[in-house]
């Protein structure tokens, strides 16, 4: 197997390791915050975050609906702590409507993965989803091992090349 073809496999599995991405936000002031919400992707990779509306988070969505997400390897399984394997995606962030039918199917699938915890969100009105699309991404596996998520096709990398450029 290619280097890149091992770098697919790593990609296409990655967010498998994860229960909760780290999201970055920014307030209508331009002030940025960092935070984390459990998660669940469908299979276009969007991502689906069930937060209160009562964080600051959520606000910053409301306010621009924009976020940039992180997964990351955790610390104590990375060989070298300056080139940790990491996802991030520019996504942007849609309110899911409360009682849709994709509110539901999304609601059910939170219910799954995370169990009855979730019987107890789905009453409180507070409690949102957000849709969170990616447009473009990076995943990075190591030194000078970076590759951009084709925004064409989420489900593949293309080479990050010296010039900064593309290519498969």
């Amino acid at each position: 197997m290619s280097q890149f073809e091992t770098a697919l496999a790593a990609y296409q599995s990655f967010t498998d390791l994860f229960q909760s991405v780290v999201i970055s936000t920014v307030s209508a002031d331009n002030i940025p915050n960092a935070s984390y919400a459990p998660f669940v992707i469908d299979e276009s990779r969007n991502i689906y975050i069930y937060v209160s509306g009562l964080s600051t988070h959520t606000q910053n969505l409301y306010a621009v609906p924009k976020a940039s997400v992180l997964f990351i390897e955790e610390e104590s399984q990375t060989k070298q702590i300056f080139a940790r394997r990491r996802l991030t995606f520019d996504c942007t962030a849609t309110l899911v409507e409360r009682d849709t039918e994709l509110w539901n199917q999304i609601v059910d699938s939170f219910e799954t993965r995370f169990g009855e915890i979730i019987q107890l969100l789905r009453d409180l009105p507070d409690f949102r989803i957000f849709k969170l699309t990616p447009s473009k991404g990076r995943f990075v596996i190591g030194f000078g091992a970076a590759y951009e998520v084709d925004p064409n096709d989420l489900s593949t990398l293309t080479n990050i090349t010296s010039e900064g450029k593309g290519n498969s």
